[in-house]
């Protein structure tokens, strides 16, 4: 009980420190592990892996987006209904996701291996890609449920009061996965799928962990009878506050298929390559991010929930300043040393320039995306469904997607126009909610006006 009542007590200094740090570890060792992940796959496979990592992970963030879906809506929802001291929606909320995750996982797991090659064709595969995009992501939608239910018990447990735990067991799934890499990749010759069993088996590992905590009769919120049946009020609020970052990811799967193919019709396997990397190391900072974001979350949705939006306020200015100074390295590394963080991945001299290249275009205008990210999660965390779904879109399918098509067609070096359409975007979309915060911050100066759009 006193885990969750400080949420609405204690300093938030302190709170997003305690909450937001496990989280940041947390992510942090994962990024880690996708960097390794890819060094093992580049040095042991060569860059057509590489580009094949690159076709594959949209595929994997399509299938991110269902337990999102599931996961980050409930762990809002699950954080409400702690600030309104509901304990009973709350633990429904931890069975419903549990149901929730295996239906959908199942579903996705069945359509993607029906369909795997066509995706992948779809997604940019060329012949030269597609034996390796496909036989790792075979077994990584073997092991889909897994995934959803990794990722929805950890951002229950961060809900729940225990971000330390949560932060525990993604370490554990990093650190199997980073012992098994090599004994896969090199020890067992196994290649690509050898990268994506790793992945699964140490997930599977990690929700054994996970589920010890729920299995404990002292927690407030835990497993037992009468929570399984799936609940119609909380499938749905559930569902509708985490359809913004559902969308988004469906959206960003998208914007990477388009950017692909852009990348193989304006250039070569290599380009799709160059992308995959920087992918991996943006992603690596925006991960950290992600963790204070998290932190953030579960403090907003309890004191939104307690009608207290002062505090909600001074959490969202905190974890912004904070994901600034983040990006910012990003932005340094990006303009400053481009080759030398380009070659810990390769020593393809080709794939290098281009990289480097790429990379100063799209670090440009990094100093904004911290305030971007936290700005569209804040509407997640307290529940307004529909001002997150808007947020998230805007970035990915009203300025991204159109940019990414014309661009090429008016820039001297069309390739060129590709990787401008990104940081362009990107300006265009924290403008767009520098705005809609603006909004949201009168409206909670005057708390007669505050509607939850969620109910």
């Amino acid at each position: 009980m006193s885990r969750t009542t400080e949420l609405g007590t204690a300093p938030i200094p302190k709170l997003l420190f305690k909450y937001a740090m496990p989280a940041i570890i947390a992510m942090t060792a994962s990024s880690l592990y996708n960097l390794v992940d890819s060094i093992y796959i580049g040095h042991g496979c060569g860059a057509l892996a590489l580009g094949a990592l690159a076709i594959a992970k949209p595929f994997m963030d399509i299938c991110a987006a269902f337990g999102s879906l599931v996961g980050v809506g409930a762990s809002s929802l699950l954080a409400i209904y702690l600030g309104e001291k509901d304990y009973d929606r709350a633990n429904r909320v931890l069975g419903n996701v549990i149901v929730l995750n295996i239906i959908l996982s199942a579903l996705v797991m069945a359509a993607g291996l029906i369909w795997l090659d066509p995706i992948l064709t779809a997604f940019g595969a060329s012949e030269n890609t597609l034996v390796y995009a496909h036989e790792y992501m075979e077994i990584i939608l073997y092991g889909n449920i897994l995934t959803h239910i990794y990722f929805g018990l950890n951002a229950m447990l961060r809900s729940a009061g225990h971000p330390r735990f949560s932060m525990t067991a993604t370490i554990v799934a990093v650190s199997v996965n980073i012992v098994l890499d090599p004994v896969f990749i090199f020890g067992m010759d196994m290649g690509v799928r050898g990268a994506a069993l790793a992945t699964v088996i140490s997930q599977g590992v990690a929700v054994v962990w996970q589920m010890t905590k729920f299995f404990d009769r002292n927690e407030l919120v835990r497993f037992h009878r009468g929570i399984w049946r799936l609940n119609r009020e909380i499938t749905f609020r559930a569902l509708a506050i985490g359809m913004s970052p559902f969308l988004y990811n469906i959206a960003h799967c998208f914007v990477v298929i388009i950017i692909n193919n852009q990348l193989k019709s304006f250039g070569s396997d290599i380009a799709i390559a160059s992308y995959g990397v920087i992918n991996r190391l943006t992603f690596m900072f925006a991960m950290v991010v992600m963790g204070l974001n998290q932190g953030m979350q579960p403090i907003s949705g309890y004191n939104y929930g307690a009608r207290r939006y002062d505090r909600v306020m001074r959490t969202f200015k905190l974890t912004c300043i904070s994901a600034t100074i983040v990006m910012g390295v990003v932005f340094i590394l990006g303009e400053c040393c481009p080759r030398l963080v380009t070659e810990i991945f390769t020593h393809d001299e080709l794939l290098i320039e281009q990289t480097v290249h790429a990379l100063r275009i799209i670090c440009s205008t990094m100093l904004i995306i911290g305030f971007q990210m936290v700005a569209g999660n804040l509407f997640t965390s307290i529940g307004m469904a529909g001002k997150a779904i808007f947020l998230s879109l805007t970035r990915q399918v009203l300025y991204l997607i159109p940019l990414t098509l014309l661009l090429p067609l008016v820039f001297p070096e069309p390739l060129d126009g590709v990787w401008w359409s990104i940081p362009i975007s990107d300006a265009m979309s924290a403008v767009t909610a520098a705005v809609m915060l603006w909004i949201q911050i009168r409206q909670f100066r005057n708390p007669d006006r505050q509607v939850n759009d969620v109910r």
